[in-house]
């Protein structure tokens, strides 16, 4: 970075314009900034620091700290501007702090508020001239930061010694001048990293002596374990010992070997103990089955033994199951008469139930004639057919007319409906008008409202804010009187204890005379009348302490001097937003006013917006109503051509039904219908042909079991019995089969 120009204007001690012209200073190398105290050396450095940062270094920097000069005249603006070269590129930088001007116009009187500019600019070398790059406080700001590579502070420490630092270090004994380079280059963050790094330390530390006491706990668990075993003891350390990991390691590596030749002796003496037994078990087998065996013969002979003592029952048992086995061959004809005997005794039994039903004069008829009779019936039942598709197509017309008289009841409740529904709709489409025109104004009224209701709610803002500073300006105000009373008495009271001092400095430097020794003023060796400290003679240690407390002083009214610079400010553009010089005046810009109005307003824009939220309902309701009003006159249209359609169907209806009525009263006879007789004609058929089947199931069973019995007779001559009788009582049940079996 290399500096160019800098003028300065209202800023610090200046009162007017002064430039300094860098190029020309430095045309030697090297210049030197000197001049009495207060001259402004310092305020050249603070200029340039403001024109890269917009702020000054040091403890001049806080938020709302005076910069502008008090000599300057009232119309003189306080302004900086720098020019310089960096990376390359020349830059121009015109910085202005907030300050306040007098008022411009004619009759206004008092002061204004002005903002903080600036701006930046950039020479144009093929151009040959300036080109403006930005005003904005932020960007010029992060961009003299990117190209400098340095913040405020860095640049404070490495480019600028702050006042008065050096010398003190000069001076200073080597605690000091620690503390006093910490300052200077801000070495907190190392003691910092040195922190860090000294709990990471106690933390591994932790950790260790914790894993530690771990590793001994699974070490005495191990040595528990192998109790009474010829393991090693464990090592004798306590957590954190050095070495510690690495002995329990070798004892446990020793134990666990130990416990590996004894797991091998205890297995091999396992597998000697499984093969004895595998022996022993094998001869307990083989004497088991012996003793089965000899169990097995002995209940073998005793069961010979019984069989013997029981021929004679056995032989008269075989007896019978041959003579069993004779009428076995007789069983299917028996079996066969029975079922002749049983299917002749149920056709009897049918033939008397059906023969009930019948007429007197039919209950000796044969099967021929009923027959005959069955076929007549069904005859006559096949002539109702068409009388019952009359009687049918009469029943659909009836309820074809029902149906007819629904609909027209259905369509006189629709014309009904429609009618009245027609009487209001007029009036409901003018309602419905009104209300979307009410919705259109209510949007337009909302618009109006919400472009008022954003500045209303500012102006409330500003004047709760305004009321709020003003006390706050106030009592800022009551404490700077305060820290400047403050500040002159400790100012007078330092004043008076250094003139105190320089009055007997004789005295002061006489105390530090040493016989033999050149005197530090005259360089005389000889001091034949030192100077004697008189009463109340002031240490140096008092007047720095005096000083100390000037210094906290005048800084506690700098700093009271920004906040209420700061505050003021602040109340200014607060009361200026708020639209009036104070609250409770009769401009309205009272808090109790703007709330009273914004409310109002809100209230209304709340209203007209929830009117203005129905414009696209009540739009829809329009559209549906006239649908619906569509729909109904459509309806009513259609009902009234189905009620003339129903009248010609009706007409054709009561002919056809009269017609089929006649019909009707021919074919039913006695019976009330058509069905009725049908089921007359059908269950008298059917008795008829029950009766028929019957008669003929009487003659089969007849002649099947006279076959029967001759089978029978035949078969129990064939087996050697006398009658079918004997051959019947020679038959044996399952039971009694198995029994002599057995």
């Amino acid at each position: 970075m290399r500096l160019h120009r800098l003028t300065i204007t209202a800023f610090g001690p200046f009162a007017t314009t002064q430039t300094v012209d860098f190029d020309a200073l430095s045309t030697a190398g090297l210049f030197l900034l000197h001049g009495p105290t207060g001259a402004g050396k310092t305020s050249v450095l603070d200029a340039v620091c403001y024109a890269l940062y917009g702020a000054v270094p040091g403890a001049r920097q806080s938020p709302g700290a005076p910069l502008r000069s008090d000599h300057a005249s009232a119309g003189t603006a306080t302004e900086v501007a720098l020019e310089l070269t960096v990376g390359g590129r020349r830059f121009e930088i015109t910085r202005r702090p907030a300050q306040q001007r007098p008022k411009k116009r004619a009759k206004a009187k008092g002061f204004t508020t002005e903002k903080a500019q600036s701006l930046l600019r950039e020479y144009d070398a093929e151009r040959a001239e300036w080109r403006a790059l930005s005003r904005s406080h932020q960007e010029i700001g992060e961009e003299i930061g990117q190209l400098l590579g340095m913040s405020r502070e860095q640049f404070c420490q490495v480019v600028l010694l702050p006042q008065g630092d050096f010398a003190r270090f000069l001076r200073a004994d080597a605690e000091a001048r620690g503390k006093l380079l910490g300052t200077l280059f801000d070495t907190r963050r190392f003691a910092a990293v040195e922190e860090r790094l000294a709990e990471l330390r106690r933390a591994a530390e932790h950790r260790v002596r914790t894993g530690d006491d771990r590793l001994l706990g699974v070490a005495q668990r191990i040595a528990q374990a192998a109790d009474g075993s010829s393991a090693p003891s464990p090592p004798e350390r306590r957590p954190g010992d050095a070495g510690l990991a690495q002995a329990v390691l070798e004892w446990a590596a020793v134990a666990r070997s130990t416990a590996q030749e004894r797991a091998d002796i205890a297995e091999s003496a396992l597998t000697a103990a499984e093969s004895r037994r595998a022996d022993a078990r094998r001869e307990l087998d083989a004497v088991l089955e012996l003793a089965r065996l000899q169990r097995r013969f002995a209940d073998t002979r005793l069961r010979a033994e019984a069989l013997e003592a029981r021929r004679a029952e056995r032989d008269r048992g075989q007896a019978l199951l041959e003579r069993a086995h004779k009428a076995e061959l007789v069983a299917p004809a028996l079996a066969l008469r029975e079922e002749a005997e049983e299917a002749h005794r149920e056709a009897c039994d049918e033939y008397d139930r059906k023969r009930a039903l019948l007429p007197a004069d039919l209950a000796e008829a044969g099967a021929e004639q009923l027959a005959s009779l069955e076929r007549a019936m069904r005859q006559e039942l096949g002539a109702l057919d068409a009388a019952r598709r009359a009687e049918l197509r009469s029943t659909e017309i009836t309820e074809e007319r029902a149906e007819l008289d629904r609909q027209a009841r259905a369509d006189e409740e629709i014309l009904q409906d429609a009618a009245g529904w027609l009487a209001g709709w007029e009036s409901e489409r003018r309602a419905l008008r009104d209300r979307i025109e009410a919705a259109q104004e209510a949007a337009t009224r909302a618009e109006q409202l919400a472009g008022q209701l954003e500045p209303a709610r500012q102006r409330l803002e500003a004047a709760v804010r305004r009321d709020s500073l003003e006390a706050a300006a106030d009592d800022a105000e009551r404490r700077l009187r305060q820290a400047r009373e403050h500040a002159n008495t400790a100012h007078e009271s330092w004043l008076e204890l250094r003139e105190r001092r320089l009055r007997g400095m004789a005295a002061e430097l006489s105390a530090r005379l040493v016989d033999g020794e050149p005197c530090a003023v005259c360089g005389s060796a000889a001091h034949p009348e030192p100077a004697r400290a008189a009463d109340g003679q002031v240490e140096p240690a008092a007047e720095e302490a005096a000083l100390t407390v000037y210094q906290r002083a005048a800084r506690a009214r700098d700093t009271a001097e920004r906040e209420h610079v700061a505050l003021v400010e602040r109340y200014a553009a607060a009361r200026e937003a708020a639209g009036g010089a104070g609250a409770g005046v009769g401009s309205g810009s009272g808090v109790a006013e703007l709330t009273s109005f914004t409310r109002e307003l809100e209230r209304e824009y709340t209203e007209v917006h929830r009117l203005a939220a129905g414009t696209h309902a009540a739009r829809e309701a329009l559209d549906r109503a006239e649908r619906e009003h569509e729909k109904r006159l459509a309806a009513r249209q259609q009902a009234e051509r189905r009620v003339a359609a129903r009248t010609s169907r009706r007409e054709a209806l009561d002919r056809e039904q009269g017609g089929l009525r006649a019909e009707l009263s021919r074919a039913r006879g006695d019976a009330e219908s058509v069905a009725e007789r049908a089921g007359q004609l059908e269950r008298r058929a059917h008795w008829l042909a029950e009766a028929a089947e019957a008669v003929r199931a009487v003659d089969t069973t007849a002649l099947q079991l006279k076959e029967a019995h001759g089978r029978l007779a035949s078969a129990a001559f064939r087996a050697g019995f006398d009658t079918p009788q004997a051959a019947a009582a020679a038959l044996l049940t399952d039971r009694d089969r198995r029994e002599l079996q057995h």
